[in-house]
């Protein structure tokens, strides 16, 4: 028989989708009743879809999100302030990433914040755009190592080149000077060309404050509030609220 050879030849050349395209039509009879090039059309589709499957995987995991989220999950029962609406306009193909717009989304503690965040950022990737979570007090952490050890040039140049960047519980507590000036070079470095996704408990109105220094706030919010859709979210603690629920 040719197919195990040909499997073969096929894994060497690290084609392993049409490999596994191969075997899938020597066990369905029906594809003996199809043409040469119908067979050879459902291979390339299996190898298309194998190398599509592995670039996400690859996506997803550099981004290191939280929790498994997708848009697809979202609970809109809850009394949160989501709409589904806007999140739905959001997910659509991800436009926003494209047209290198950020997305806020605001409100209180336990609210789900993160995973909307982690959601539309998920969804950017199966777009076939890059990711990054990182919580903010650890990127001020990564940002002052790097500075400390003098690779900060190459964390900037890493972090200016992904698509998505997702900053956790941004404006928790005040900048401080090289914070701010490092989120400042961050700013620039993704002006109109890439997107971010900030959460915070702060309404924006706040962070000018949190910032501190009034030229570099106002330069940091000039080039993210004009460009940003926010979500702005309400309610108790949905961690609160399971906890209380009665085991069943």
């Amino acid at each position: 028989m040719l197919e195990e050879p040909m499997r073969q030849k096929l894994l060497a050349m690290r084609l392993h989708g049409m490999a596994d395209g191969l075997k899938a039509q020597e066990q369905d009879p029906g594809a003996r009743e199809l043409s040469f090039l119908e067979r050879l059309a459902l291979l390339v589709d299996h190898q298309w879809n194998w190398r599509q499957n592995q670039a996400l995987a690859r996506r997803l995991h550099v981004a290191k999100l939280r929790g498994n989220a997708c848009v697809e999950d979202i609970d809109f029962r809850a009394s949160r302030g989501l709409d589904k609406s806007v999140i739905r306009a959001l997910a659509q193909e991800s436009a926003w990433v494209r047209q290198h717009e950020h997305v806020f989304v605001l409100g209180p503690t336990g609210v789900g914040k993160s995973y909307v965040a982690c959601a539309l950022a998920q969804k950017a990737c199966r777009d076939g755009y890059s990711a990054l979570y990182l919580r903010a007090a650890a990127l001020f952490r990564d940002l002052a190592i790097a500075r400390a050890d003098g690779s900060l040039r190459l964390l900037l140049a890493k972090l200016s080149r992904i698509d998505v960047l997702v900053i956790d519980d941004w404006a928790m507590a005040p900048l401080s000077e090289p914070e701010r000036r490092d989120f400042w070079e961050i700013c620039e470095d993704r002006y109109q060309t890439r997107s971010m996704i900030l959460t915070s408990q702060l309404p924006v109105s706040r962070w000018h404050e949190q910032i501190g220094d009034p030229t570099v706030a106002d330069g940091i919010l000039d080039r993210l509030v004009h460009h940003a859709h926010r979500i702005e979210m309400r309610g108790d603690s949905m961690r609160k609220k399971r906890v209380s629920q009665p085991a069943s």
